[in-house]
């Protein structure tokens, strides 16, 4: 049994990293920069001349990136650090004169710069930029992130970035006005996600240009447009309905988030396939008349709105929301396919929004068979609802076998129901066998409920009901 160090030493000799080859030092410090920070390689050139070596031997296969931010000024690195990809990233609201211009100054190395990352945009950074003229194309930038919390801020020019980005892959604009945004995309054929939230008016693309920008992201897998506001009532009047030709096709394309006017909506839907979309969520601002029937047409051609299995529509205080879900043939799990989202207050405005969409948007779903409303608002529904709204919210799910009713709509649709004619009881969800109520019970509802059943039962269509 040994028990001295040093025959413990000469059974299993020690080695030092030092003595370890560069292509194990390689892979060491390859998985100790995926699992990092951007500057962790900082620490390993500081070690030793050799580990230095090692390090800015491999740029590429390390990822070497150069973090330059509105503290830490490009000018300031080291000249051996000079031909690194650059990482802009501006941060803390930028108030100070000079981290404007660290920003500035690391643009103009529009050739190395890969990253663009820059929040709570300044006014004085937006005129600077126009002032420039940044004209130079950015072939290594593959992502760009900027925010404004600037209600007016100043659009952003045609030259910006050279109107050249052809490695970039991910755009996410927030409160930042680029309406010519379009020309950009058209070189940008490797984008995988655009995100455009919070549009101003100054910022406003038009249907045709962007679905224009639109025909060349062919990889586009998740596009986002959210209008700030409306367009205005101007712009209404003078819409031109979109010449009829042959739609373009988004073959990448699986998640589509929209918010703004339904007319806008319409004119873009009408130009494009999207082949693979698997989820679509739309937030309509409120109007006094709906009329979707290009939306009714984009849904019964793309294939995943072909097949719902279920409904739900919700009341809440700012909007009124219906989604429609679909099984999932790997978990048999359901996933929200179309969320049609109304914002809106008022709950008798939202009713009539919802009827108005759902009338004009929706074509028969044969395979819907279970519908549940809930009522997520905080006040009580007013007294000047007509009960010919609520069978009218009712009338487009003619498949549906399980109808679920929540809280204080529970009284409000009974009374709808037992106000329905008899020789017409069965024309409203025909395909019902079963009404559930998450209400206590009370008198008015079990009268009014059982006027509908009897009905239902003289005509052969009997349905049970659970409480």
């Amino acid at each position: 049994m040994l028990t001295e160090l040093g025959d413990i030493d000469r059974l299993y000799p020690r080695v030092t990293i030092g003595a370890l080859p560069d292509d194990v030092l390689l892979e060491i410090f390859d998985f100790y920069l995926v699992e990092s920070y951007l500057d962790a390689w900082h620490t390993l050139v500081h070690v030793c001349r050799r580990w230095r070596y090692v390090v800015f031997a491999s740029p590429h296969r390390l990822q070497l990136q150069l973090l330059c931010t509105n503290k830490r000024p490009v000018q300031n690195t080291p000249d051996v650090w000079q031909e690194l990809p650059i990482v802009i990233r501006g941060s803390l609201g930028m108030s100070r004169p000079q981290d404007v211009n660290n920003i500035i100054a690391a643009l103009t190395r529009h050739n190395r710069v890969c990253k663009i990352d820059i929040d709570d945009i300044p006014n004085s950074f937006f005129k600077i930029i126009r002032a420039m003229k940044l004209r130079n194309p950015f072939p290594a930038l593959t992502s760009l992130r900027l925010t404004s919390q600037v209600i007016n801020a100043p659009v952003l020019s045609k030259s910006f970035l050279g109107r050249s980005a052809p490695q970039l892959q991910a755009l996410f604009l927030n409160g930042v006005p680029f309406p010519a945004l379009p020309n950009l995309f058209l070189s940008t054929r490797d984008l995988v996600k655009a995100d455009l939230r919070d549009i101003p008016l100054s910022g406003y693309i038009s249907p045709e240009a962007m679905v224009a920008g639109l025909s060349a992201l062919t990889r586009l897998q998740t596009l986002r447009l959210e209008f700030r506001s409306p367009r205005s009532r101007a712009d209404r009047e003078n819409r031109l309905l979109p010449r009829m030709r042959g739609r373009i096709v988004l073959p990448a394309l699986t998640s589509f988030d929209f918010k703004g006017d339904s007319e806008y909506l319409e004119d873009i839907i009408t130009q494009i396939d999207t082949p693979q979309l698997h989820g679509f969520y739309i937030a309509l601002f409120n109007q006094l008349m709906f009329d979707t029937p290009r939306l009714r047409d984009f849904i019964s051609r793309t294939e995943t709105f072909k097949a719902p299995c279920q409904a739900h529509i919700w009341f809440s205080n700012g909007d009124v929301k219906v989604s429609l879900f679909r099984r999932d043939r790997t978990d048999g799990h359901h996933r929200t396919t179309l969320s049609l989202e109304i914002l809106c207050r008022p709950p008798d405005w939202q009713l009539s929004s919802l009827v108005q969409v759902c009338s004009s948007s929706f074509p028969p779903f044969t395979t819907l068979q279970r519908l549940e409303i809930y009522d997520y608002r905080r006040q009580n529904w007013q007294g000047d609802m007509e009960n010919i709204q609520w069978l009218e919210m009712l009338r487009p799910f003619t498949a549906v076998n399980d109808l679920e009713l929540h809280d204080s709509l529970v009284p409000l649709v009974a009374a709808a129901l037992e106000e329905l004619a008899v020789e017409s009881v069965t024309d409203l969800l025909p395909a019902l066998q079963n009404l559930f109520l998450q209400s206590p019970q009370s008198e008015p509802v079990n009268k009014a409920i059982g006027k509908f059943i009897t009905a239902r039962q003289l005509y052969g269509c009997p349905v049970a009901v659970h409480y």
